[in-house]
């Protein structure tokens, strides 16, 4: 049997239970017509899998940019990676039925990208301390958690809204909501560390508003008849 040390244990705890509850908020959103939980299931575990080659992929571009190219490039690599883990898991399977669907893939898919980048962050944290741990995982908990499900849903909301369109319309609402989710998570990150934490209360204000109008937007998706219950 494999041990599991303290650090990682606690690290993995601290990354994964957040995007756990904030799934279950998000699967509660389309509880009257839920998903195949087998789906929801790879597609989680897909989105986390997809952290490996953008963090190659950040490397690289890192040796290539600098300033705000670099935080745009980091950014469009992870949210092309989401937007793609619930592609090729869900959005082109028969699941992918009715407008709200896209939104709760797209969420499932930033919530397991989030779950192992906040486990790695925290295990780096730990090895300064305890304390230094606790208080990156909430800084965590609270921003990049929160960024993902913002700009992914953010992607899943363009493609709610070219469900019942031409195959060209959706092929163009996705790429806007790739760039529009782009910006979000650019400006984020160069706020953040740009700035020095200076706005980071500001920044925070403004995701929780993003998320909000999401939500929003999220029962104007649902449709009257299928999603009463």
């Amino acid at each position: 049997m494999i041990a599991l040390s303290p650090t990682l244990f606690i690290a993995l705890l601290g990354g994964i239970t957040p995007s756990l509850l904030w799934l279950a908020f998000w699967l509660f959103e389309d509880r009257c017509e839920p998903e195949p939980k087998r789906y929801i299931f790879f597609t989680f575990i897909v989105g986390g899998l997809a952290v490996a080659p953008v963090l190659f992929l950040e490397q690289y571009a890192a040796g290539m940019f600098a300033g705000t190219a670099l935080l745009l490039a980091w950014a469009f690599i992870e949210e092309s990676f989401k937007f793609g883990a619930a592609y090729i898991t869900s959005l082109r399977a028969y699941v992918f039925d009715e407008p709200l669907d896209a939104v709760i893939y797209l969420v499932t898919a930033a919530l397991g990208f989030a779950a192992v980048e906040n486990s790695l962050f925290l295990f780096g944290s730990l090895g300064q301390g305890v304390l230094h741990g606790v208080i990156t995982g909430d800084l965590r908990f609270i921003g990049a958690t929160l960024l993902h499900t913002l700009s992914s849903a953010t992607i899943g909301v363009a493609l709610a809204l070219s469900f019942y369109k031409s195959a060209a319309f959706r092929i163009l609402y996705a790429l806007l909501g790739v760039i529009l989710a782009t910006a979000l998570h650019t400006l984020f990150n160069f706020f953040i560390l740009g700035t020095g934490g200076d706005t980071t209360f500001f920044i925070f204000m403004v995701i929780w508003i993003g998320l909000v109008g999401i939500l929003l937007a999220v029962e104007r998706i649902k449709d009257p008849v299928r999603d009463y219950c």
